[in-house]
């Protein structure tokens, strides 16, 4: 059943109008703003207008390089979510939810999956799941989310200590790497090993299959065995890249949790996937963090839209084509990068190509381009909203600062 949206009867709260309607102007035609407080002629009309500002005008993403978060859900998203189940999922009474968890357990090739709010919460209910009694010690990269991005949750919620590892090739861990660091023995002096988590893809660049094959068959064989576990909040990258298929790295990993929002776009969440026992003790753990959910089907059924049209419909390559072609654009004008362009970020080693930081955001903002300026300077991060425009834009930028120097 189609969505109308000329048709839909979306009633704006009375007195209220003025209050939930943010300024844009689409075809032509101003909406309210907080000062405006003008009565519309037709409420059908302004949820029109509200509905191609908030779900169908990609614009305020379309220059947006910051981070591949900036996606706005579409209005097939939106048609999902007037349609779905209200359930409580908690219970597991929602029966889009349960259909869509189970959808992305048979992606992976796992038992079973659970919805979570967001990456960071799914990465630590994993690991809550799996550390229940201290010491205990994870291994991951030194880059990695977990590591530096969550808070220090690993240490308060699971009280484990979490070594970050430099990759001895500047790339990726390996066996080796994660050889030389782990902790097997269990004498007073020690924490031992009890996860490792990798992430894939991390910073934009892939882990080979071999590599996490390699450490899964490593991990398993020890005693007692090691835990895999896979930030895959950019897993989907990875597979449209060609590098793996999603069930094929679920074959390397215990627990692995997917960002539903991201390069695929939908309007929040990330799933966790396991085997049933841990999906069961993981429900435990999602709900001591507050995480017990009611009318998920918000949530599900959106999400379900976008890994269809997103990932499966193949728009996460649009992202990787247009970070190529801004990579070879930079290093044709000499620029340096810091990193390999294998998906849909490009990093830019500013320092190394002698342009001022400050400079290449100033230059940045005046030509309309939405670029971070402090946590991850020099990164560029595509998705498959950023336009042509945009990319032009962008190109420009490069020449600006690279031919000054």
């Amino acid at each position: 059943m189609a969505l109308d949206i000329k048709t839909l009867s979306l009633s704006l709260p009375p007195n209220s109008k003025e209050d939930i309607v943010p300024k844009a102007d689409i075809n032509g035609e101003t909406l309210m703003t907080q000062s405006d407080n003008v009565e519309t002629k037709n409420d059908a009309d302004n949820a029109e207008n509200y509905i191609k500002l908030a779900w169908i005008d990609s614009s305020e993403s379309s220059n947006d390089f910051r981070s591949d978060i900036f996606t706005r859900p579409t209005l097939p998203m939106l048609e999902s979510i007037i349609y779905t189940t209200l359930g409580d999922c908690t219970a597991d009474e929602d029966k889009t939810t349960v259909s869509f968890q189970e959808y992305v357990a048979k992606l992976v090739g796992h038992e079973a999956a659970l919805l979570v709010m967001s990456g960071t919460m799914g990465n630590q209910v994993a690991l809550r799941t799996i550390l229940r009694s201290p010491p205990h010690a994870i291994l991951a990269d030194h880059r990695s989310h977990i590591v530096t991005l969550e808070g220090g949750g690993a240490a308060i919620i699971c009280g484990a200590m979490v070594k970050g590892i430099v990759p001895s090739n500047g790339h990726h861990l390996t066996l080796d790497d994660i050889k030389e660091q782990s902790i097997l023995r269990e004498t007073v002096f020690d924490c031992p090993t009890r996860v490792i988590s990798l992430e894939n893809t991390l910073s934009g660049t892939i882990m080979p299959f071999a590599d996490m094959r390699a450490i899964a068959t490593w991990a398993r064989a020890q005693d007692p065995a090691i835990h895999m576990h896979l930030d895959g909040a950019r897993l989907w990258e990875a597979a449209a890249a060609g590098a793996c298929t999603l069930s094929d790295v679920g074959e390397c990993f215990d627990s692995i949790q997917l960002c539903l929002t991201k390069g695929l776009g939908a309007p929040l969440g990330s799933v966790i996937t396991g085997t049933s026992a841990f999906i069961k003790r993981a429900k435990w753990s999602r709900h001591l963090l507050g995480g017990g959910i009611r009318s998920s089907g918000i949530i599900t059924a959106p999400a379900r839209v976008a890994i269809q049209q997103v990932f499966l419909g193949g728009k996460l390559s649009w992202a990787h084509e247009k970070a190529r072609r801004a990579t070879d654009v930079w290093l044709s004008l000499g620029g340096k990068v810091r990193l390999p362009t294998e998906t849909n970020m490009v990093w830019l080693d500013l320092a190394a190509s002698g342009v001022d930081r400050d400079e290449f955001y100033a230059v940045g903002r005046d030509l309309d381009l939405k670029i971070s300026n402090s946590l991850f300077v020099g990164r560029l991060v595509f998705h498959y909203q950023v336009s042509d425009a945009a990319l032009a834009r962008l190109c420009e930028l490069f020449r600006i600062v690279l031919n000054g120097r």
